[in-house]
């Protein structure tokens, strides 16, 4: 189905459990990530939502009829220091290719501008070369490089920032 049958949203019930599943089953699959990760993904979105801020925080999720295929979000309780987090960027397998991600970093990066934040910036690893694309489209450069553990196994993490002023 074609991205403009796309519905970007809030929170709607299942979100955070569908969203940990994305993220557990496309990790676990192709970087070998377990229960450690998927367990992270679903605590810390679930404190996270529990402690939106709509004057900071975004939260998007992407659905095509009744079925969440992607999400985003924007924690911004730090932006005034090191920056509002962009975090949980994932579109499910079968649905990537077809400008989802794209318009969901779209709206999280025009949040972004329209709270005037001066800075975004995300963390990730590398190998996961359509987002890496994804991000540098919008202006994200990397740097910082380190190996970590963060996700439960050790990866090239890196951290890319977007400076909006």
């Amino acid at each position: 189905m074609a991205a403009n049958y796309v519905k970007l949203s809030g929170y709607i019930p299942g979100a955070i459990g569908r969203i940990a599943e994305i993220h557990a089953t496309y990790y676990h699959k192709h970087w070998g990530f377990d229960l450690f990760f998927e367990s992270k993904v679903a605590i810390e979105l679930s404190e996270f939502l529990r402690r939106l801020n709509e004057t900071q925080d975004g939260f998007w999720v992407a659905s095509i009829g009744e079925k969440i295929v992607g999400a985003i979000a924007i924690d911004g309780i730090n932006h005034n220091s090191v920056g509002a987090h962009l975090r949980w960027f994932i579109v499910a397998p079968e649905n990537q290719g077809q400008g989802i991600g794209e318009r969901l970093i779209g709206e999280a990066v025009a949040f972004c501008r329209k709270k005037k934040f001066n800075r975004v910036y995300l963390w990730t690893f590398a190998g996961l070369d359509p987002a890496r694309r994804l991000y540098e489209k919008f202006g994200f450069k990397l740097c910082e490089q380190r190996e970590g553990n963060q996700w439960g196994r050790t990866v090239t993490e890196q951290k890319f920032e977007l400076n909006l002023r």
